[in-house]
């Protein structure tokens, strides 16, 4: 059954992925064009991109009609030593995203938003073996269980104190990104802790089939992105030894459509399973290559509408 679904998107679509960078947009910019490309909301993005002032972001959104569906913890979750900062990052975020206009529910949503989307990131050996299952190196079991074990307290102390809903996000490039990470994943954290935020396009990276993948894992997937690969682009790049979002900002992602994951086929799953909620678009992409970001978003938007989203 059809359930109702907004489109979101994410500064991510703006190149905003590391805040260091010297060549990202004001985050003012980021509310003002993602208003004017006609979305319903966005992410928070990576964390000190927008400012934790509850009175300034949400007074921001309200002149815009926007919404925050989901903040985001983007770092290193493998480390002993950073699982403080990473509490402090889950304090500092859900304190800000409950306090800010709240999203519509809709009909078909296991869970309100917003969210909290955790994802792994910050490791070389990794970053260089984005897409490459086979020569990726894994956590052993001491480093994977200390990993677990901070998502899970992550997702426990956004829950429990804030009452906002945990998705992990596979991630191309970190620790949890390949169909054994993935089940592992699932396996160790239950349900009642946290749930998974699927995306379309790192899904296909790491070799899966988003279809399959989005069926096999539906009882846990309460959150998904949609992005989309150009083929001949990510043959390039599989050729290469290059970090992911250098890949990005050679156009390994393009305007959903204009790729090859199958967007009818996941329309229809959708569909039958019932999924309602949000759905937000990312198109990662070097900051500095900020031209064709609204012609893409309005592509990606009237691709989306004409496949029945």
């Amino acid at each position: 059954m059809t359930k109702p679904i907004t489109i979101s998107c994410a500064p991510c679509c703006w190149g905003v992925d590391d805040v260091n960078n010297p060549h990202l947009p004001s985050w003012e910019k980021v509310l003002d064009e993602a208003r004017d490309a006609g979305f319903g909301g966005l992410e928070l993005g990576p964390y000190g991109y927008m400012p934790l002032d509850v009175t300034r972001v949400s007074d921001a959104l309200d002149q815009r009609g926007l919404s925050i569906v989901a903040g985001t913890i983007f770092d290193d979750l493998v480390s002993l030593d950073n699982r403080e900062n990473l509490l402090r990052q889950t304090r500092e975020i859900c304190a800000l995203i409950t306090q800010l206009p709240k999203p519509h529910s809709h009909e078909g949503q296991r869970f309100e938003a917003p969210y909290l989307t955790v994802m792994d990131w910050g490791h070389d050996v990794r970053d260089f073996a984005a897409g490459h299952s086979d020569r990726a190196p894994r956590l052993d079991g001491t480093a994977w269980s200390n990993m677990m074990e901070t998502i899970r307290q992550i997702s426990i102390l956004a829950r429990d104190e804030y009452g906002v809903r945990a998705t992990i996000h596979p991630h191309a490039g970190g620790y949890i990104e390949f169909a054994d990470e993935l089940e592992a994943l699932v396996r160790d954290i239950d349900a009642d802790t946290a749930g998974l935020c699927l995306d379309t396009g790192h899904l296909a990276y790491a070799g899966m089939d988003p279809v399959e993948t989005l069926k096999r894992y539906w009882d846990r997937v309460d959150y998904i992105h949609f992005k989309d690969i150009d083929p001949i682009v990510f043959d390039q790049v599989m050729a290469q030894k290059i970090r992911f979002f250098d890949a990005c900002a050679k156009g390994v992602m393009c305007p959903i459509g204009r790729g090859n994951i199958d967007y009818p086929a996941v329309r229809a799953l959708l569909s039958e399973l019932g999924y309602g909620g949000y759905i937000t678009i990312e198109q990662e992409r070097d900051p500095q290559n900020a031209g064709s970001i609204l012609d893409d978003l309005a592509a990606s938007r009237t691709f989306l509408k004409q496949t029945g989203f």
